[in-house]
């Protein structure tokens, strides 16, 4: 009986199911896991659950929790609010500005879905008042909360450097940030002169759309307060003192319910759960395969379509067409990062760094699509005067291309000018 391909055939199977099913492909890792382990790989339950990142678990768990306790008691939104003023009503700065609060939201801990959750409604009914296209507004706002999602504090990049860590690859937290940043940065903007970003420069928004600039906004309350300092002292912590963000988190989360600053039971309902669970039970059949000689196997197919000059085009176009229809951080990152090093083997050779960043890279750039969360929230958020249809249209047609710009973008950033 041949183990190794049937560990990877469940692989296959469970990325099927998350492209085509709302069942959480976590479950069904773990379940993949334990009918082979025990079932045809003669292993033991200790082994199988040996695999299981307790580590990455109470990481996200505490960290989610923490940005959960700033999303419930309107912290974060007041942020956001104080923020518009930057655009002083100028038509050209409001997706700009949009871009930036996306990043900076996903950057200090919320993530990437938390802070297009937090925004879209704002930014899209702020676009359509101010006559700027939707289409515009959702790919400034997407890319901008994918362009600080690789930050050490936020969800898919504790995610990626765990997972990466388990590889063998140390203190890349800011460099793989930095990566993520460029390359979300670069289409973005390219992205936002394409589609008249330039022609809305100069002209001043609706009166409509002015009223939500000059709407006062209440000074922050003694809870809000609270959360600011404590979300400063774990960012000034763990860049400046590398306290452990996983304790740090914790520290600071309970603080945070003892002094009442936050309603605790609905910060936990507000923890990703369906991710974190994604993430932990297709970890736990990664590890199956790489004990049963999976791994192995698939990391011989992805070579044969690949050599030491393409391989990060080919595992960005890889990643980006699974990722279209398939959760990033819960699905492909844990799925493809694990493969790198048995990939560099095949090859003879590679930067695991940059095949990580392609990897990386290439599965977010997707995500302005329609069918990921990112996406849909821009148009589950558009007013009524939008045209929905055509913009599922062109978000779902800007999403499958950048399968094909990521390709080419990994290419030349990680492959000829790495």
């Amino acid at each position: 009986m041949n183990i190794p391909a049937i560990s990877l055939s469940a692989l296959f199977l469970a990325i099927v199911v998350s492209c085509v099913s709302r069942l959480n492909v976590g479950f069904l890792s773990f379940a993949f896991a334990f009918v082979i382990g025990l079932g045809f790989a003669g292993m033991k339950v200790s082994e199988v659950a040996e695999g299981f990142p307790a580590s990455l678990f109470l990481t996200l768990v505490a960290v989610t929790l923490l940005f959960s306790q700033a999303r419930v008691n309107g912290t974060l939104d007041k942020l956001a609010r104080l923020s518009l003023r930057l655009s002083r009503g100028n038509a050209g700065l409001i997706p700009i500005v949009f871009f930036g609060l996306g990043l900076l939201l996903a950057m200090i801990g919320p993530g990437n879905i938390a802070a297009t959750a937090l925004l879209a409604p704002v930014a899209m009914d702020v676009a359509a008042k101010a006559g700027i296209p939707g289409f515009l507004m959702a790919i400034m706002l997407v890319n901008g909360a994918n362009a600080g999602s690789l930050s050490p504090f936020s969800p898919t990049g504790i995610i990626a450097i765990g997972l990466l860590q388990k590889i063998g690859l140390q203190g890349i937290q800011w460099q793989s940030f930095f990566n993520t940043l460029v390359s979300h940065s670069l289409v973005a903007f390219l992205g936002y002169v394409a589609f008249g970003g330039i022609k809305l420069f100069g002209r001043q928004t609706t009166e409509a759309a002015g009223e939500l600039y000059r709407e006062e906004v209440e000074p922050f309350d003694r809870q809000q307060r609270l959360t600011l300092g404590v979300i400063g002292t774990l960012l000034v912590g763990v860049i400046g003192f590398q306290v452990d963000v996983m304790v740090g988190a914790f520290v600071g989360a309970v603080a945070l319910s003892l002094l009442r600053a936050a309603d605790e039971e609905q910060a936990i309902k507000a923890i990703p759960w369906v991710v974190i669970l994604m993430v932990s039970g297709v970890t736990v059949l990664i590890a199956l395969m790489e004990k049963t000689g999976g791994m192995d196997l698939f990391t011989s197919i992805l070579a044969r379509f690949s050599t030491q000059a393409t391989v990060t085009g080919v595992i960005a176009f890889v990643t980006g067409v699974i990722s279209v229809y398939s959760s990033t951080s819960g699905v492909v990152l844990p799925a493809f990062l694990p493969v790198i090093p048995g990939l560099i083997v095949k090859l003879g050779g590679g930067d695991p760094m940059a095949i990580a960043s392609s990897i990386i890279v290439g599965a977010n750039l997707v995500d302005v699509s329609p069918l990921s969360t990112l996406g849909a929230l821009c148009i589950a958020h558009s007013p009524l005067s939008e045209d929905r249809t055509k913009l599922f249209n062109q978000l779902l047609a800007w999403g499958l291309s950048m399968s094909v710009v990521g390709a080419i973008v990994c290419f030349v950033l990680f492959g000829l000018l790495w």
